[in-house]
């Protein structure tokens, strides 16, 4: 075995793994100076910021299986004592000539990518002459020509394998061996930026649809959204897709504080669980800690910045056993591991892993109505009754199939009823299965 070293070694690191996913599995353990993506072999280096910190990760990876996004991914100690800035540059394909034209893979993709997309995501590192955009065997591409050779291998840095949407369309950049691109018309899937007077398509051909309906399959729109290719603005871009093109009303999308502090607790009735419950209904926990010097007190750290955001907006005002939640954003820009925090980065509870932009749909404050998924297909109406009126006298039931999925609506008389049987029930067993809990937005079932 090799011998242990602050940098960890991950190997069968897939096209749909980013950044940030590598970062939420090994920021529990420590800090992290330093991630390399090695793309073209499947794999990552991260420099923790000690050797314990490393040791500490393989340590719990050694009895549980780390797994992000569905596939298994394996870490080690790697040969490295230390990433230089040789093995930081080695995340290229080392066999490519830079150049200033790329040829740029989408991975997962589920939103639609235009022209304009790409110009928004690539302009600025440099001046985009042109773009051409085509579907392939490997999926959607597109071949994008910088000013100049020093601008495509900026952009190709800052930008490889990060998404442009939060949990889909990930950036996988290589050089093009192209000299220079011929572009014909300029419309959403080609355009020639240093010749605005081109024809938009061939004489008495209607314009073509472009790969348009990616967005469909959720039923949003995601030409409002404004796509950024980096971790902060990610979920920003996906929500305002979920939304049709908009952020909610006084979500800002700029917030990067990540740890929401939550006071006016009952500090009888609250534990870590239940304050799970209810905030990852607006983002992925990293961890929470109650403040035992202030037993009403809580910190959450969430995933990122903009889910925090959502978080306080949501839940400030919020009823939970008979107080009004105070939510705020923390002076703590984190909150250290320790022995009186609990640990949910790994928890595959998170809501967040899969389907983000669908969840982000789900976000809104707390309803009288929720909605009960992930129940078993012989659970009775009379089962799930009896479940959760144990504290709260049920208005309304509805037991329903959606896509051969048995799910439930349930109206409580107030809102603060329906959260209390949220933060309790979520994440229970029913019939055998593991239930899920979200608010509903529907006004009556």
């Amino acid at each position: 075995m090799t011998e242990p070293s602050k940098v960890i070694h991950v190997r069968n690191v897939g096209h749909e793994i980013s950044e940030n996913d590598l970062l939420q599995l090994f920021q529990p353990f420590g800090v992290i100076t330093k991630l390399v993506m090695l793309r073209a072999k499947n794999q990552a280096l991260i420099q923790m910021q000690d050797v314990p910190s490393a040791v500490n990760a393989l340590q719990f990876f050694a009895n549980v299986q780390p797994s992000i996004r569905g596939r298994n991914v394996y870490v080690q100690f790697s040969s490295h004592q230390e990433l230089t800035t040789a093995d930081q540059n080695a995340q290229g394909r080392g066999d490519e000539q830079p150049n200033r034209i790329l040829l740029v893979t989408i991975h997962h993709m589920l939103y639609p990518i235009t022209v304009e997309v790409l110009h928004q995501v690539f302009f600025p590192h440099g001046f985009v002459e042109k773009i051409v955009t085509f579907q392939k065997s490997a999926g959607f591409q597109a071949l994008i020509q910088y000013q100049s050779r020093q601008c495509a291998v900026s952009a190709r840095t800052a930008l490889q394998g990060r998404n442009i949407y939060d949990g889909c369309c990930q950036l996988d950049i290589q050089f093009s061996n192209l000299d220079e691109l011929q572009v014909n018309y300029n419309n959403e899937r080609s355009r020639d930026f240093t010749n605005p007077n081109l024809p938009s398509e061939p004489k008495g051909r209607s314009s073509q649809p472009g790969y348009g309906d990616a967005g469909g399959m959720y039923g949003v729109q995601a030409s409002g959204a404004r796509p950024v290719a980096l971790p902060q603005m990610a979920n920003a871009a996906a929500v305002a897709a979920a939304f049709g093109g908009g952020l909610p009303p006084g979500i800002s999308g700029t917030n990067d504080r990540c740890t929401v502090l939550v006071s006016n607790l009952n500090p009888d009735q609250i534990d870590e669980d239940k304050l799970f419950n209810l905030f990852s209904i607006y983002g992925n926990i990293v961890r929470i800690k109650l403040l035992r010097n202030k037993p009403d007190h809580a910190l959450v750290q969430m995933g990122d910045g903009f889910q925090a955001e959502l978080a306080v907006h949501f839940l400030k005002g919020a009823m939970l056993f008979g107080k009004r939640l105070e939510v705020n954003f923390s002076k703590h820009p984190n909150i250290t591991q320790g022995a009186d925090t609990r640990e949910y980065a790994n928890s595959n509870l998170n809501r967040f892993n899969r389907n983000a932009a669908k969840n982000y749909r789900y976000c809104c404050s707390p309803t009288k109505i929720i909605h009960i998924s992930s129940l078993s297909q012989e659970v009775t109406e009379e089962e799930i009754v009896n479940l959760l009126e144990e504290h709260m006298p049920i208005v309304n039931t509805k037991l329903f199939e959606m896509n051969g999925k048995r799910q439930a609506l349930i109206m409580f008389d107030t809102e603060e009823q329906a959260t209390e049987a949220l933060v309790c029930k979520h994440a229970t067993s029913l019939g055998g299965s593991i239930i899920r809990i979200s608010f509903s937005q529907l006004q009556t079932i």
